[in-house]
């Protein structure tokens, strides 16, 4: 059973509390089968579990020790299909086939089983470790075999020419659906699909860092792009040049969005799908856990009545993440929000959200314009791009308005100095700015392969520091263990650097002074670089020093 399906369920009828399903997801995250989890968290053996599933759905629950199993009844339906969905068999007549499900809550499952058997499906609920245990027995090898998974794929698209055919042939949708809930189960952030000259690639990008799965064969590529295209609805014959989509759907329980991009490469389309998990997003500003006086600044920016405050990092830093808990935090019912993105990444009740439409003139300056006829207090835009937009804001801000920001800039001081390049005038930016935060995501140390360890001379020095700077502070790295696959690394954290734009800095903003002096002042000002909050973090146990180095 897939833990982000069935812990929702039990969840819904009062079985298990949302803080048991919370650990049982961090323990499945190593691919313990979740009736193991709960057994072992002394919540509900795997006969109770199956039992109580029964219940939930209405079906017969069988113990199948002793049951005998004959090639007759075995027959019934194809092996790569008991395979697959974790089914068996257990009694036929001429137009039915009773089967044991390992996964009941798998609606695709029965479709599947229908299809293979050529005879309506009787789902009954047994013990998972028991189908295992005689689908070994019998065949060899176990359940969702990947290489099951290919074979029957491969098949299916052979008895199918014509791509639309393919796109729907249900051993693809299995195989796309397939690799978009394990995406989602790593709590990956973007699925990318690439297509080289004698081999096709699927890669999950997790906490920053790219893992490839086992590779699919090369005949598959073309069915797989289709069906993404089918469902973002994107032209499936259109090969030549790059289409956006997005796809909204429910996947094992969670409502995900999954925002498509295809690139035409030479040995056929590159896809990549940016996973937005709403189940998984925490938008409230404490959960960031920020530094204190961070944190306290950056509540009261927030509630001025007029001003501009930017958050600024590279793609992928987390921007967009912070942007929307400042506004979760000021989305009260006194007060009017509009936001323009490019595109909308989460919906938040009670916010005008705006998506940005290049393609029909509909940029972020447009929209910014139209935001001062429509009456708001806060205004968020996506990005500042362009002098234009730039203006837009700035006029926003000067005339009464809060405006929240984003910009592609290494370090907050050099904000500034792109401001300047793009054409705004010095004393604009000045009179407007109210604070800017650059931000980085770092990877944490795993919690369960924690180690201390003393590092050595030349890696003290990649960061600015010598054996005398550190006295007895303790380092420590994962070793990699089931927990965090391997990698000695589980979840991230973000690093910070503020710039408070007080009158010394605004004397050197008009001053047009470069960003290393104006970095200078905010240094001797108070201000703590991103390298700094690195080294915190370091010192606390929670990260490394080659993800410091990395990212700062």
């Amino acid at each position: 059973m897939q833990p982000a399906t069935l812990l929702p369920v039990l969840i819904e009828h009062g079985r298990i509390s949302h803080e048991q399903a919370t650990m049982a997801t961090d323990l499945c995250s190593g691919g313990k089968p979740v009736e193991e989890v709960l057994a072992e968290m002394g919540v509900m053996e795997e006969q109770a579990l199956c039992g109580e599933i029964a219940d939930i759905l209405g079906f017969e629950f069988w113990d199948l020790t002793g049951l005998e199993l004959t090639p007759d009844l075995l027959s019934q339906i194809p092996e790569e299909s008991i395979r697959l969905n974790g089914a068996l068999p257990v009694l036929f007549d001429d137009t039915s086939v009773t089967v044991a499900l390992s996964d009941p809550l798998d609606p695709q499952s029965i479709d599947d089983l229908r299809f293979a058997a050529g005879k309506e499906i009787m789902p009954i609920i047994a013990m998972p470790s028991q189908i295992r245990e005689r689908i070994t027995t019998f065949f060899g090898g176990g359940i969702f075999s990947q290489d099951d998974l290919f074979k029957a794929t491969e098949k299916a698209l052979s008895e199918k020419t014509n791509l639309d055919d393919q796109a729907n042939a249900a051993p693809i949708i299995k195989f796309v659906n397939t690799v978009i809930a394990q995406a989602i189960q790593a709590r990956a952030s973007d699925i990318h699909f690439e297509p080289f000259e004698d081999c096709f690639k699927i890669r999950y990008r997790v906490d920053g860092a790219l893992y490839e799965m086992a590779p699919p064969p090369k005949s598959l590529s073309d069915a797989v792009t289709s069906r993404i295209k089918v469902m973002s609805g994107l032209n499936i014959a259109e090969r030549r040049v790059p289409q956006d989509g997005r796809i909204e759907t429910v996947m094992a329980g969670r409502s995900v969005d999954l925002r498509v991009s295809t690139l035409p490469t030479q040995f056929g389309e590159s896809v990549v799908l940016r996973v937005l998990d709403r189940t998984t997003v925490n938008l409230d500003l404490e959960a960031l856990n920020m530094p204190k006086r961070i944190y306290d600044y950056i509540c009261n920016v927030i509630e001025k009545p007029n001003g501009i405050f930017i958050v600024t990092g590279p793609t992928g830093s987390g921007k967009t993440t912070t942007l929307y808990s400042c506004l979760r935090r000021i989305n009260t019912i006194d007060s009017k929000l509009l936001t323009c993105e490019d595109p909308v990444e989460y919906d938040m009740e009670g916010i005008m959200q705006v998506p940005i439409n290049e393609g029909i003139g509909l940029n972020f300056a447009r929209v910014l314009r139209a935001f001062l006829r429509q009456d708001p207090d806060r205004i968020m835009v996506g990005e500042t791009r362009d002098v234009e937009t730039a203006q837009i804001a700035i006029q926003a801000s000067l005339t009464g308005h809060l405006v929240l920001t984003t910009l592609h800039t290494n370090d907050a001081a050099g904000a500034v100095t792109r401001l300047i390049d793009m054409g705004v005038e010095p004393f604009l930016i000045s009179a407007s700015l109210e604070g800017i935060l650059a931000q980085r995501l770092i990877r944490k140390i795993c919690p369960e392969c924690r180690t201390p360890f003393e590092p050595e001379e030349k890696s003290l020095e990649t960061i600015g520091l010598s054996p005398h700077d550190i006295g007895n502070r303790m380092f420590y790295y994962g070793r990699g263990c089931q927990h965090c696959n391997g990698t000695g690394y589980k979840g991230r954290k973000g690093i910070y650097e503020l710039l408070d734009v007080n009158d010394p800095i605004r004397e050197l903003i008009n001053a047009k002074a470069p960003t290393v002096v104006i970095k200078q002042k905010a240094i001797e000002l108070g201000m703590q670089t991103l390298r700094e909050d690195g080294l915190r973090c370091i010192f606390d146990g929670e990260t490394t020093i080659e993800e410091v180095t990395k990212y700062t």
